[in-house]
């Protein structure tokens, strides 16, 4: 089926396990367009294309230019998500303390758990004949605990009909970053506090209070005995502490930070600031097998119009829970008193 002639409908964001941009793509493939000046385009792209609608850029279309067939109206609700998704890329976290990440179809999920005991960690020998030990893995007691979170974007037909699409694409990124760090701090309270399944990290408090030294981060790192602490999130107030100790001063991690923004310590665990960290608190972790993503819903945009009121509205909306994995894979340093 040529992209040209494709039939669009508001049904197709309703198709079970699949986006909108999967169902166009299972109408109209990419791989039919190899070779083609469309090539580099997926199926989403090419509707862009076929109803010369530009969202970027200095010679980007008014909104309204969405809405000039019904075919083309069918396209707004993932042109938003677009726009969202991308907001939440330019300040992710997550993808870099996040082990591994479940999709489900329903509300409730319970995940699986192995606590195994020194004894366990022992890969013993095992003579000829003789039984080879055993390792359990077991559900969760508790259920994931699933978060319904969004936005209603609400607005006047006359204050978007004209406005530029790369200006609105602007407020929505906007509410994409608000998304994923509302997302974020979901997922540091699980790692600090646990999911109900009786896993709180364990909290070590540094030698003296307020006061951070280099030892207190070593205390930290000899925690981790079975795991790798390769990760640390960092309250704003701590991370002004720790940058004032000496070991920090290292010209190599001043460079390795203009270079790619990204801080190290002398440890070699990779720091990130952020507000989701309780003031005071530094959380490090195994990022490999600390933390579960469960996705239940993901970014999904609604959209309708209220002809009496004259208002377009959008609702931006996720289903999201975090669960622990390993616990000991997480510990606490705290600060203040």
């Amino acid at each position: 089926m040529n992209y040209e002639t494709l039939r669009l409908e508001k049904g197709m964001y309703s198709v079970p396990g699949k986006s909108f941009t999967q169902v166009l793509e299972s109408l109209d493939p990419s791989e039919n367009y190899k070779g083609s000046s469309l090539e580099g385009l997926d199926a989403y792209q090419r509707q862009l294309k076929r109803f010369d609608i530009k969202v970027a850029g200095r010679n980007s279309d008014a909104l309204q230019k969405f809405f000039q067939t019904s075919d083309s109206t069918a396209l707004f609700p993932e042109y938003i998500s677009r726009a969202v998704y991308q907001g939440m890329e330019e300040v992710d976290v997550l993808s870099d303390i996040v082990a591994a990440t479940t999709k489900i179809d329903s509300l409730d999920y319970r995940a699986i758990c192995s606590i195994p005991s020194d004894d366990d960690k022992e890969m013993k020998q095992v003579d000829e004949g003789g039984d080879i030990p055993s390792t359990a893995v077991k559900l969760q007691e508790n259920l994931v605990t699933l978060k319904k979170r969004g936005r209603l974007l609400e607005a006047s037909y006359e204050a978007i009909r004209f406005q530029k699409l790369d200006v609105f694409t602007v407020t929505l990124r906007q509410i994409g970053a608000y998304l994923a760090k509302t997302l974020l701090t979901d997922a540091v309270t699980i790692l600090k506090d646990g999911d109900g399944n009786s896993n709180p990290a364990t909290v070590t408090n540094v030698a003296s209070a307020g006061k951070l030294t280099y030892t207190d981060l070593l205390t930290l790192w000899s925690k981790f005995e079975s795991y790798e602490m390769n990760t640390m999130l960092v309250a704003p107030d701590v991370m002004l502490k720790m940058l004032e100790i000496e070991e920090f001063k290292n010209p190599l991690t001043g460079l390795n930070f203009q270079g790619t923004g990204r801080l190290t310590t002398p440890l070699g665990a990779t720091l990130i600031k952020t507000s989701s960290v309780p003031t005071g608190y530094i959380i490090g972790l195994d990022k490999r097998c600390a933390l579960e993503r469960v996705i239940a819903a993901d970014v999904s945009v609604e959209y309708d119009k209220l002809i009496d009121k004259q208002l377009e509205r959008a609702a931006i909306t996720t289903i999201t829970g975090f669960t622990k994995i390993f616990k000991d894979a997480c510990q606490v340093l705290k600060v203040n008193a």
